[in-house]
């Protein structure tokens, strides 16, 4: 098919779009040669993206929705069984049906080892095949369920259009595309770009033969610090990949300039302590610093403060099922459980330059106290204006424990509920960046973790505010 009978089929779509539904048997009587209706099907199909269609049951294209995206969501129970098959197919291919046993699966328990040690080293990853393949398989599962949950928040926010162009750095073996593509409805249009150099883009090219007609895929295998958009993103993913970068605040201020004045950047993290540190660094030099804006989850609550404090923020979800690929590799090699990785925990951040915030509130000094002042009240009761940034972090062992914030911190504050009542079951029951008001909370020191607690006990009311 030449460039002219392309362009005869993209012209005669533009014009009958707004009319009446696409009919490939019409288009083709209407184009020079007239090409078979299958070629002007796959044509139309092709460029849907571009041309605003979808396409129905009956083989026809319409306009696509101009509304944001709507999905469908109810957590993530498991890994789904065809991509496991596809990183299966990829093992069997490179080692052969035994893949999960003898020196095979011995060099690949070796290399996840070296993966997870090299991540609580703080150290690089190097990707060559045999990394592509063992991260694929302790990764991808967890990686998957992680982009559903953050993309499905994002979409119920209105933040995702139907017509997305997705730009995805740093995008590895593929968790985020996968979870992007589960979630999109059929009347969704992706165009979905990765920026992946190393070895892992040949696992993420398998895993995306699987995407559907209506959706674009594209590998630019380079440097996230040197690739160059064309065209502007609604929505530009760092997914677990800043933490490997040299100047992480750098890159991500750079990208800023390829996103859509009213995109969204969504930045990724594991949930352990260096990178999820490191994930609020970079967010402090980028936001507080300009050009971008936190949109979640740590507002900030006050007007021209900025938070100091550590802040190891991070949600934790249920865990899925074992995967397969991991149950097998596991046992093959003792069964202790040291290859299978369920747990759903990890730390993000949303940004965007227009300004806009998941929780716009302007805090009264007269009612609320502000984070920043905390040393002033020690040893007060204080009403306080609190985002909600973590999960139980006593884990079930003595009083809950919540990391919470309001944008103004200096140090860490924790709130740790010692009397259980209706009043306050909100802290407890609050989901991971909600907003909570904390009325005649009890401030202390905390000399050991030098951090403050906020004391909720029976003389204290905590209610969601939004």
């Amino acid at each position: 098919m030449n460039a002219d009978t392309r362009r005869q089929i993209r012209e005669n779509a533009q014009y009958l779009r707004s009319v009446r539904p696409l009919d490939p048997e019409e288009i083709h009587e209407y184009v020079e040669g007239q090409p078979h209706p299958a070629v002007v099907r796959r044509v139309l199909r092709e460029e849907a993206f571009d041309l605003a269609i979808v396409e129905q049951g009956d083989g026809t294209f319409v306009p696509a929705p101009e509304e944001p995206l709507s999905v469908r969501f109810h957590g993530v129970e498991s890994f789904p069984t065809p991509y496991a098959r596809a990183v299966e197919d990829l093992l069997v291919e490179e080692f052969g049906p035994n893949w999960h046993r003898g020196d095979s699966g011995d060099r690949l328990r070796e290399r996840i080892r070296d993966i997870k040690e090299r991540y609580l080293q703080g150290a690089s990853v190097e990707y060559d095949r045999l990394t592509a393949l063992g991260y694929a398989i302790y990764h991808l599962p967890d990686y998957y369920a992680t982009a559903q949950y953050l993309l499905a928040d994002l979409a119920r926010d209105g933040l995702l259009p139907s017509r997305l162009r997705v730009l995805d750095v740093g995008a590895g073996v593929g968790g985020p595309a996968l979870g992007l593509l589960d979630l999109l409805p059929e009347d969704g249009l992706l165009d979905y770009h990765a920026v992946e150099p190393s070895a892992a883009a040949d696992v993420l090219a398998h895993l995306l033969e699987t995407a559907p007609p209506h959706v674009g895929t594209t590998i630019h295998r380079e440097r996230a610090e040197v690739f160059e958009a064309e065209e502007p993103f609604d929505l530009i993913l760092f997914g677990n990949v800043l933490s490997e970068l040299d100047d992480p605040a750098a890159t991500v201020r750079r990208y800023l300039d390829f996103l859509a004045e009213d995109g969204t950047v969504l930045a990724v993290a594991p949930a352990d302590r260096n990178t999820a540190i490191d994930l609020r660094t970079t967010e402090r030099a980028v936001a507080d610093d300009g050009p971008a804006t936190v949109y979640a989850p740590t507002v900030r609550l006050w007007p021209h403060q900025r938070p100091g404090g550590e802040c190891w923020s991070f949600d934790r979800k249920s865990d899925i099922a074992v995967p397969d690929i991991q149950r097998r590799l596991d046992d093959a090699g003792g069964g202790t459980g040291e290859f299978v990785n369920t747990d759903v925990q990890y730390a993000y951040s949303v940004l965007r330059t227009d300004g806009q915030t998941r929780i716009d509130i302007s805090p009264d000094r007269g009612v609320h106290a502000p984070m920043a002042d905390a040393e002033t009240y020690v040893t007060d009761r204080v009403n306080l204006l609190a985002i909600k940034l973590s999960p139980d972090l006593s884990e079930g062992e003595g009083n809950p424990l919540f990391l919470i914030g309001d944008g103004s911190e200096a140090t860490d504050h924790f709130a740790v509920r010692t009397d259980a009542s209706m009043l306050n079951a909100d802290l407890v029951e609050a989901d991971y960046g909600d907003l909570l008001s904390i009325q005649n909370g009890l401030v202390l020191w905390n000399d050991d973790e030098a951090a403050y607690n906020v004391v909720v006990d029976g003389e204290t009311v905590v209610d969601r505010a939004r």
